[in-house]
């Protein structure tokens, strides 16, 4: 009997923030993958709550903006069943905050303002023993972009912090993981980000596009390395090997 292909669904707030090069991952151990779109498609689909991971990816808008997005609402409880059952599933940035509000956090804007840019994560004795430890910082920089933030959930456990915000990573259940940074990225994808961010980056003080291009150039290879040992360290402790 030929087994069935296991299946990724990434949910996607903008069509450039994707699942970047670990699309490349999950294909190599033979996952079929599919996108929905969040403001389009219907997010109560039976799929979204069968599938073997789902992704939550990021975007420029906040959890807590519910009156304008509705979907949001929809993504959190969606996560919240996948939680409780201990389904894989992974949140990247908004991804994050929406698994954080699924258990019952506080999302909010970031008082520290926002953090843009590459930077070393500061990983818990937890993180170190993770799969996070691929991403420590004698290793790789990771990629920040986000200005909002959360409460550690009850029942979770931190992996990772920055200087600037307590909470960059936690686990729970050992089925989900949320990342508050971006570790998917290359160097090549973040040119559609410079344009779909356009404005974000024209008002930020300190850096522009030809900074965070250069800064790519600088630390994307690490990250490509060191980012693929920890996703696939991830699948493995998530039962998806």
């Amino acid at each position: 009997m030929v087994s069935k292909p296991r299946r990724c669904l990434a949910i996607r707030h903008v069509a450039f923030e994707d699942l970047g090069f670990f699309a490349d991952v999950l294909a190599a151990r033979g996952f079929t993958i599919g996108y929905r779109e969040a403001p389009l498609d219907d997010l109560g689909a039976a799929d979204l709550r069968e599938c073997d991971l789902l992704v939550f990816l990021g975007g420029p808008i906040g959890v807590y903006e519910r009156d304008a997005y509705p979907f949001l609402g929809e993504e959190i409880a969606l996560a919240e069943t996948r939680l409780a059952k201990r389904q894989p599933t992974l949140g990247i940035c908004l991804g994050s905050q929406i698994m954080a509000a699924a258990l019952g956090a506080e999302v909010y804007p970031g008082r520290a303002g926002k953090e843009v840019g590459w930077g070393t994560l500061n990983l818990t004795p937890s993180g170190i023993a993770s799969p996070l430890s691929h991403l420590a910082p004698d290793r790789t920089r990771v990629l920040h972009w986000h200005g909002d933030t959360f409460d550690l959930p009850k029942g979770a456990t931190l992996l990772a912090s920055t200087d600037r915000y307590a909470q960059q990573a936690f686990s729970y259940e050992g089925a989900g993981l949320a990342v508050q940074f971006h570790p998917e990225v290359t160097a090549k994808g973040l040119e559609a980000w410079f344009v779909g961010h356009c404005c974000e980056i024209g008002a930020l003080r300190g850096t522009d596009v030809k900074a965070l291009r250069a800064a790519a150039q600088r630390h994307a290879p690490a990250l490509l390395r060191q980012g693929k040992l920890f996703f696939e360290a991830w699948l493995d402790s998530a039962g998806l090997g």
